[in-house]
């Protein structure tokens, strides 16, 4: 097999990632209601091929301050991931979680932030078991690193790393809540090799 790109992927990989974009934003969906003790509804995701370069585009404007968490995966898929969510929407989930007033806006502090990494630690973890699921591989997550910055300086990184492999990046764009409607953002980053067992896994071929 010829080593995986995201620039020629073919119609039924597409499919494949869709359908991993629908169980993993399901999951978080459930996981996250039931940890805020609340309803929650989801929109169809959106399942993109973006330009590495461009994630920032699909998202807000570079200079906005967002919240991103990062974690490395490895066992029989390495590579990282991150989630990211805007401020208004990482506000609600931990104000929520906190039993505090919706229009709570301080900075985040510690336990703010510890708050936020679990709550992407939960979401991350969806996507993972979600993957996991379909490919029947192991796949084991690190502990998660958080960053509230601006979204320039955080989607620094996903650039970078793409730009070894390929132009574009998986990108996952969720929107889910209840009488507040949120969006967070996916973007998985295997590396090649792990592309390969993937596909393997699910025995496509390119």
């Amino acid at each position: 097999m010829n080593k995986f790109s995201l620039d020629n992927v073919n119609e039924m990989y597409m499919d494949v990632l869709k359908e991993l974009g629908n169980i993993g934003a399901g999951n978080a969906t459930t996981a996250i209601a039931g940890m805020l003790g609340t309803s929650m509804s989801m929109q169809v995701p959106k399942v993109l091929l973006v330009d590495a370069t461009k994630i920032g585009d699909a998202i807000c404007p570079e200079e906005e301050t967002i919240v991103g968490i990062f974690l490395e995966v490895e066992q029989d898929i390495s590579g990282s991931m991150m989630f990211l969510m805007k401020i208004p929407a990482a506000h609600f989930l931990v104000n929520k979680l906190m039993g505090r007033a919706p229009e709570y806006n301080e900075p985040f502090d510690e336990m703010d932030l510890s708050a936020m990494k679990e709550i992407g630690n939960i979401i991350a973890g969806s996507y993972l078991s979600a993957l996991s699921t379909l490919t029947n591989l192991k796949i084991k997550p690190s502990v998660p690193y958080i960053a509230v910055d601006m979204a320039a300086s955080i989607l620094s990184v996903p650039a970078v790393q793409f730009g070894q492999y390929g132009d574009n990046a998986l990108f996952i764009e969720t929107e889910f809540g209840n009488e507040v409607m949120m969006n967070g953002y996916f973007i998985l980053m295997p590396d090649p090799d792990s592309y390969d067992n993937i596909l393997s896994a699910l025995g496509i071929s390119m």
